[in-house]
């Protein structure tokens, strides 16, 4: 995971704060791809660690390759840092055919650190069609303060998107967004590779801050998404501009004013 090259912009990481998730489709070479299915069939084991990358993956191994992939190592470097910790990895196989969904959730109790976050990387070796399921998400999600499975009761979402995408696709999500594995309708076994880091130095500024500036930042973080009411939709930007603030070292850093509102205390006068 050691590079410089390939990490994000300003903008695409506020989308990310905005949004909950970064996807790349297509990064993976297909070698890559064909190699994943045969190292998958062998057998993934569950691993919690709390390790770093390269005393978990030995040199050369299948995701020490995945994981140095221009794309991949940039993206996680911009959102996570250098020498992250493995979290825990696992390989989630839908059967052709599978019947069950799995509910929608959160991958953490409540989290409440304001200024970090953990990512977790999906990996996907082969397309990903409608009939295949699919992971759903509910972009914008990651950031309401929930417990695990406490929205396992809820079946559809507006907004929630249903995951299709072309062999070789990583989406790296904040740990806390709204997801769920659907069901595979297809003749297909589905595959999905997950690996969760969690970050070992401040996440502030690591990605490419040329653009820091562009009116395009606070335009991510202004957007509304349908799964909730206008007000409510209001306390997720303000959520945004509160992690914005930790990730970029801006204290001033405001959207109409709404965070300095909240934090003004006038001095009496004397």
């Amino acid at each position: 995971m050691a590079t410089t090259d390939h990490l994000l912009s300003s903008v695409e990481v506020a989308r990310f704060v905005a949004h909950g998730y970064h996807r790349m489709d297509a990064v993976v070479p297909a070698e890559l791809n064909e190699e994943a299915i045969e190292v998958f069939d062998a057998g993934v084991p569950v691993v919690y660690r709390g390790e770093p990358v390269a005393k978990v993956f030995e040199e050369g191994s299948f995701t020490r390759r995945l994981l140095d992939v221009p794309a991949v190592a940039g993206a996680l470097r911009s959102l996570v840092g250098p020498d992250p910790l493995v979290d825990h990895q696992a390989l989630h196989v839908r059967s052709p055919h599978e019947g069950a969904a799995q509910a929608l959730h959160g991958d953490a109790i409540i989290d409440t650190r304001p200024d970090a976050f953990d990512v977790q990387l999906m990996y996907y070796p082969h397309e990903v069609t409608g009939t295949m399921g699919g992971t759903l998400s509910v972009p914008g999600s990651h950031l309401r303060r929930t417990n695990e499975s406490d929205t396992g009761r809820y079946q559809n979402l507006r907004g929630q998107t249903r995951l299709t995408c072309p062999a070789g696709t990583v989406v790296l999500l904040h740990h806390g967004i709204w997801h769920g594995g659907r069901r595979n309708d297809s003749d297909r076994r589905r595959y999905m590779y997950k690996i969760r880091f969690n970050p070992t130095v401040p996440q502030v500024r690591l990605w490419d801050t040329a653009d820091l500036h562009d009116p395009r930042v606070a335009e991510e973080l202004s957007v509304y998404f349908p799964w909730c009411e206008h007000a409510t939709g209001r306390l997720e930007i303000y959520n945004r501009i509160k992690l914005w603030r930790a990730m970029t070292g801006d204290a001033a850093f405001d959207i109409d004013l709404w965070a300095t509102r909240v934090a003004n205390r006038p001095g009496r006068a004397a």
